[in-house]
């Protein structure tokens, strides 16, 4: 039977298997809470994909799908997310109990330990430069590597120095790398990556191989040697250097102070 004001069909009665059905009812998402460490995650999302000078509160809502001023009742400014962004770099790692025998070697698990965790996410060697680790989350990592130092004997000036030295040798090593990533994905592929120098290598060698001997003795002399294929061995090396240089402060007699004028 047809409803002759509308002109349309009237619609079929129920089929019997759907009488005893209830009435569909709209269920809305169950949407996940919005939370300091969403926002965080979100922000470290957002900074992989678009870098630090792309990173905006702005784009950091977009990705979690809430209004700007949401985020504000969970970080303060940008420069705090900044800041947390950084300390949860350390979640999950420990500094080891201080082993005066072998604290060479715990100060290279540390540095090689830091600068993966710097390289896993895009510019984060540029937030870590910007922010010191006083913070109430991040002193008993500071206090740790302190401990470090002080227990294998280096002398209280050299032990308040050394932390510093050695992370700024890491983030500015891993600040290199990242710039050259940056510059291949600028190129559309990993043909200009040189974080580990494999394309440069030979052409740099035979370069300084190639200069006049009477200008340039000590770089052809160190022609093979001056670029190393690996982006591991070349942080290794640095690092070693440093060691060394703290380990020549260590009391002792091949360590004594150096003689008046030297």
């Amino acid at each position: 039977m047809s409803d002759a004001a509308a002109g349309t069909p009237a619609p079929p009665p129920p089929s019997p298997w759907e009488r005893e059905r209830p009435a569909r009812t709209h269920v809305a998402p169950v949407r996940t809470p919005l939370s300091r460490e969403r926002v965080v995650e979100a922000a470290i999302t957002v900074l992989d994909r678009h870098g630090l000078d792309g990173l905006s509160m702005r784009q950091v809502a977009a990705e979690l799908g809430v209004a700007v001023s949401a985020l504000y009742a969970h970080v303060s400014s940008k420069d705090d997310l900044l800041e947390l962004m950084y300390t949860r770099l350390f979640a999950g790692y420990a500094m080891p109990a201080p082993d005066p025998e072998h604290w060479q070697e715990q100060l290279r698990d540390f540095a090689r330990a830091w600068r993966r965790r710097l390289l896993s996410h895009r510019d984060m060697a540029r937030i870590s430069m910007a922010h010191v680790p006083f913070t109430a989350e991040l002193l008993p990592h500071v206090e740790a590597l302190l401990a470090i130092f002080r227990t294998a004997g280096l002398p209280d000036r050299i032990a308040a120095e050394a932390g510093d030295l050695i992370s700024t040798y890491i983030d500015g090593f891993v600040l290199e790398e990242g710039m050259w990533r940056d510059r291949a994905a600028q190129h559309g592929g990993a043909s200009l990556a040189r974080p580990d120098w494999r394309e440069m290598t030979g052409e740099m060698q035979n370069y300084f191989a190639s200069l006049p001997a009477q200008d340039f003795p000590h770089l052809r002399a160190l022609s093979s040697l001056m670029v190393t294929d690996s982006s591991d061995e070349r942080f290794d090396i640095g690092l070693e250097i440093i060691l060394r240089g703290l380990a020549s402060y260590l009391p002792g007699p091949a360590n004594g102070p150096a003689p008046e004028g030297d």
